[in-house]
């Protein structure tokens, strides 16, 4: 998810934006059920509109709407798919991960599935390290997008020294040489992510892959290794593998950020009652927000910066989520914004926002 697309969406004021989020399924024939999905979400978001807003003043929007199954191949499915739409917009976007099945009609978009795909959309690196070839692939998530080609890779050297040190015959021989070719690899691999900001996951033999890391100049860019067996040999295969290294890390990463704002706690850092949160991060001052991934609050916003809880999203004026807005309002002030189900959250509540004063 690109930031730009976010922005977009999440900025946008029009009456009405209709936003359309259901689980998907990848494969045939339970893809073939979510046709059934998309047309009794699609009545709803119909049925909606015209009731809270009228035929003629949305008869544009209600087109739109009536098109949306035409434009869908089920068949490219992946985990969920959300459908933004308005007089001025009309986007599709498919996640890898998964939602819950929901219309949104409001002034503004739902964006808190973007927001997740923003957080949890991971380019980086796959480093190619065997006795065949060194090769510095691109990924992003579970799929490889391209090949870095540059001055340095494919790395052109002789590669018959990434023997294991355990299998060659004099390995006292070897292993200056192998340390120096670790070198230059590592020293190539910097030079890109330098450049790019991306970490690396290193396919190789786990006695390969501690002895090039102690040769790293910046260890913390790689994320893990992964072993290129004979069943993973193809990198489709290879990538899935490394997308489960670079995953876990993400979870570690939300499970530090519950651990950041529990210490926060005892600093006075930390709110939790919804309008003080809302008016913390319209003011900027929203650091990390943490949400759980089930949590939804619709409101009305009854002037700047109060809230008023409500339950019939259908009213004039109600933000069926407001939890999307505010995530929005913290990553655009330069803040952290997390959806997740973690247990340790539970502590914590459904909503809280570290300040930063």
């Amino acid at each position: 998810m690109k930031r730009e697309k976010l922005e977009k969406l999440a900025t946008e004021k029009n009456c009405p934006c209709v936003t359309i989020s259901m689980n998907t399924n990848k494969n045939y024939p339970d893809n073939q059920k979510d046709i059934i999905v998309l047309k009794t979400l699609l009545n709803e978001a119909k049925e909606r509109v015209i009731k809270e807003f009228g035929q003629h003043p949305v008869i544009e929007l209600i087109g739109k709407i009536n098109h949306v199954e035409s434009q869908i191949d089920v068949n490219y499915n992946l985990e969920s798919l959300h459908i933004f739409l308005s007089n001025s917009t009309d986007e599709i976007v498919r996640s890898a991960w998964p939602t819950v099945d929901a219309v949104h009609v409001s002034e503004s978009f739902a964006v808190k599935p973007l927001v997740k795909m923003f957080n949890r959309t991971e380019e980086y690196m796959m480093l190619m390290l065997t006795q065949s070839n060194v090769r510095l692939l691109m990924a992003v998530n579970d799929a490889v997008v391209g090949e870095i080609n540059n001055d340095d890779f494919p790395f052109t050297n002789d590669v018959s020294e990434l023997a294991d040190t355990e299998t060659v015959s004099d390995a006292k021989q070897t292993e200056s040489q192998t340390r120096e070719f670790f070198n230059k690899i590592d020293k190539a691999v910097v030079r890109v992510n330098n450049k790019t900001e991306m970490k690396c996951v290193v396919i190789s033999t786990s006695d390969n892959y501690n002895r090039f890391l102690k040769m790293a100049d910046k260890p913390s860019i790689y994320l893990g290794w992964t072993n290129l067996s004979q069943d993973n040999k193809g990198n489709t295969s290879v990538a899935k593998d490394a997308w489960k290294i670079v995953s876990a890390q993400q979870a570690l990463g939300r499970a530090e950020a519950i651990k950041e704002m529990q210490e926060a706690v005892g600093k006075g850092l930390v709110i939790t009652e919804l309008s003080e949160i809302y008016r913390a991060a319209k003011d900027g001052r929203g650091d990390l927000l943490i949400v759980n991934d089930n949590f939804h609050q619709a409101v009305k916003v009854t002037d700047e910066f109060s809230l008023d809880l409500e339950t019939d999203v259908t009213l004039p004026g109600v933000i069926d989520d407001i939890t999307s807005d505010i995530a929005w309002e913290v990553i655009s002030k330069k803040g952290r914004a997390m959806f997740t189900t973690q247990e340790e959250l539970k502590t914590l509540g459904d909503i809280v926002l570290k300040v930063r004063y």
